[in-house]
């Protein structure tokens, strides 16, 4: 019934905007949530699409056949049978398929109360992305640099790195790329790694950016190249300009004859050639308008595999056009990914691995904030959850993980001193020489001055340097008293420690 259809496709279109309204007012935190916002979004707007059309196409294909419908339910005539008719067809329906669900247009698009996205809507998310890529936040070239590295032409010129290639994927015209186009480029590796290459940036961005009307800034692309090949302005790609060749033209290599398209290494055999019947019979043959077959099919030949040269040269230029429109419109994307890659870089494996281990504790966290969030507002008190044992902050949560890193929370050090006590982080460590527990230890040792044993943790190391101190106290002290001089009534002078002997004995 096409009234039905028609009603069905309208309020199909308000249920749609106003998911859309609900999606917009909602502002979620983690990049997960939001890329799966903005693609549910896309795809309800992609269905208000379909659903317009389908209406338009009742009111204007189908209007004749909606008018009658309208009039055999209106004033006149007997709208019940209408309505039992369509109610059997109803029920004949529904006898032949028992099993079909009901489509519940009430919550059809709606949230889920749990914060989570509603299936099928907004697509697997987290199968969209590579594990590199983190929701769309970097590029994952990995596999387009193995392959651009095994291109024929690249094994002549400096391989390389990742991070070289990073800034200079999108270049090709040398100093970056030095790579002859009429030998290198021309292949099918390279024509296949600059089509991969721009297919991966396309894709790329049609995931990061669902909102954007990007068909039409891929059309404009085309254009701008259409007009720029047309000029013959394409960098790298400028068409050869050919010199027409007279009759007789000396060339580099020898002289060449226009007439019989044959060239000859020196002027002795070319003047003998000029008095050969052929060269006189092509020579009559061009001159009157005509050519030789040979020649000309030889020409008609030529001119062919120039088009189809120029053909290939134009698919592989548009590919890397492509290239350099999509890498200069994320720009932003390209600079985050070279300093991701330098930030990993510097990083040792056991903090990529916690990196890691900690992007999967956030992605459980946000799932389970999202299913407790409802009873956390009710009680008021809800249980934080700290897979990673993280440091709380003021307000009782766990600190951000890149500041934990950032003041070196993950590193242990263990004192001896204080019974194998264990300090996370230096700060910790190095505050604690000054507290009680090291104090304490330290008295225990029978070592009351504790600033000489500053960044001491061992036992045996602290008794050594005490046995040291010791030491080289006493000698210390006797080189004082060895210095202190007295004179007997003879006016000899001695040590003090020999005059008190001998003063002792009666002897001065």
């Amino acid at each position: 019934m096409l009234a039905e259809d028609l009603r069905s496709a309208h309020e199909d279109v308000e249920r749609l905007e106003a998911a859309i309204a609900e999606r917009i007012l909602d502002e979620p935190k983690h990049i997960r949530n939001k890329l799966a916002r903005e693609h549910e979004i896309a795809n309800f707007t992609a269905r208000i699409t379909d659903q317009s059309q389908r209406a338009l196409n009742i009111y204007n294909n189908q209007r004749e056949q909606w008018t009658q419908e309208i009039q055999s339910m209106a004033a006149g005539s007997d709208p019940f049978e209408e309505f039992y008719k369509q109610l059997n067809n109803v029920k004949e329906f529904h006898k032949r398929n028992p099993n079909e669900p009901v489509e519940n247009l009430e919550r059809a698009y709606k949230k889920p109360e749990n914060g989570g996205p509603p299936s099928g809507f907004a697509g697997d998310i987290n199968g969209m992305f590579t594990g590199e890529e983190q929701f769309g936040r970097y590029f994952d070239l990995t596999m387009l640099h193995e392959e651009f590295l095994n291109v024929p032409g690249i094994r002549q010129v400096k391989k390389p790195t990742y991070l070289q290639y990073l800034d200079m994927f999108d270049k090709f015209t040398p100093p970056q790329l030095n790579i002859d186009k009429t030998q290198h480029k021309m292949t099918d590796e390279y024509f296949s790694y600059v089509s991969s290459l721009a297919d991966y940036l396309q894709s790329f961005m049609r995931r990061s950016r669902p909102l954007e009307d990007l068909e039409k800034v891929f059309i404009a692309f085309d254009a701008e190249f259409q007009e720029q090949w047309e000029k013959g302005q394409v960098p790298g790609w400028e068409p050869e300009v050919e010199a027409s060749k007279p009759a007789a033209e000396i060339t580099g290599d020898g002289i060449w004859c226009q007439d019989c398209q044959k060239e000859f290494k020196n002027d002795n055999v070319y003047q003998a050639h000029l008095k050969g019947k052929k060269h006189i019979k092509n020579a009559e043959a061009r001159t009157n308008g005509g050519e030789k077959p040979a020649a000309k099919a030889a020409v008609v030949s030529a001119e062919a595999t120039k088009e189809l040269k120029r053909l290939k040269e134009r698919a592989i230029a548009e590919r890397e056009h492509r290239v350099c429109k999509l890498t200069e419109a994320m720009q932003g994307t390209r600079e985050d990914t070279r300093v991701n890659v330098e930030r990993k870089f510097g990083m040792t494996d056991k903090e990529r691995q916690q990196e890691i281990a900690a992007l999967y504790a956030e992605d459980e966290a946000m799932t389970g904030t999202a299913e407790q969030e409802g009873s956390d507002d009710e009680d008021g008190e809800g249980k934080v959850y700290n897979p990673l044992k993280l440091p709380l902050s003021w307000d009782g949560k766990p600190i951000p993980f890149w500041l934990y890193k950032l003041h070196g929370l993950g590193v242990e050090f263990t004192c001896e001193i204080c019974g194998n006590y264990v300090y996370m982080g230096r700060r910790a460590f190095d505050k604690h020489f000054s507290e009680a527990r090291h104090v304490y230890g330290l008295k225990c040792l029978g070592i009351t001055n504790t600033a000489m044993y500053r960044d001491i943790t061992q036992i045996e190391e602290a008794e050594r340097l005490h046995a040291k101190l010791n030491s080289d106290r006493q000698a210390q002290q006797a080189a004082k008293e060895d210095v202190v001089e007295m004179e007997d009534s003879f006016g000899t002078v001695m040590p003090w420690k020999v005059w008190n002997d001998l003063n002792k004995q009666g002897l001065l």
